[in-house]
């Protein structure tokens, strides 16, 4: 029997609202480096049709020109859709125990509010890219913006197909 290889994909799109301020550093070697967490709300109806929500925090972390966009663009609230890949850092904590946190690694954010925190511009929604990815990217032609139908379901008619 031929050897069966499952499809390499590693793919994360989630749009929610930062939890904290973004943290902002640099590498030993000058990479400048962000992390945030967001809150990413799911409303559904339950058993009793009774309209639920779930909430799902989810960490992020971006890298160089898109580290230093989220810094000057982000804070607490602000709603963002992140694009980009699942990956899982584990390090040694100071008593010698190990830790491991799954996190998502940005490839694009696109901000979603209209007032930025830096020069208040008034500019309307942006999107940054790491630069990793080039945009002729066909994974990206997808999701390039410009419809907004992909993200504008009606919850109450997905309920009714559910329930069929």
């Amino acid at each position: 029997m031929a050897d069966l290889k499952m499809p390499e994909l590693n793919y994360v799109l989630i749009v929610g609202n930062l939890t904290k301020d973004p943290i902002f550093r640099t590498t030993s070697n000058n990479t400048p480096v962000v992390n945030f967490s967001i809150a990413s709300n799911r409303r559904y109806k339950d058993r009793n049709n009774s309209w639920q929500e779930d909430v799902c925090y989810i960490g992020i972390v971006a890298w160089n020109k898109l580290a230093e966009s989220c810094h000057q663009r982000l804070h607490k609230g602000s709603a963002v859709l992140v694009e980009g890949e699942l990956q899982t850092r584990n390090w040694r904590t100071e008593d010698g125990g190990f830790r491991s946190i799954l996190e998502v690694k940005a490839r694009r954010i696109q901000f979603l509010n209209k007032n930025g925190r830096g020069n208040g511009s008034g500019a309307h929604e942006e999107e940054f890219s790491s630069g990793d990815y080039g945009d002729d990217d066909d994974m990206f032609e997808l999701f390039d913006g410009s419809d907004d139908t992909f993200f504008s379901f009606d919850t109450e008619r997905l309920s009714d197909i559910n329930k069929e």
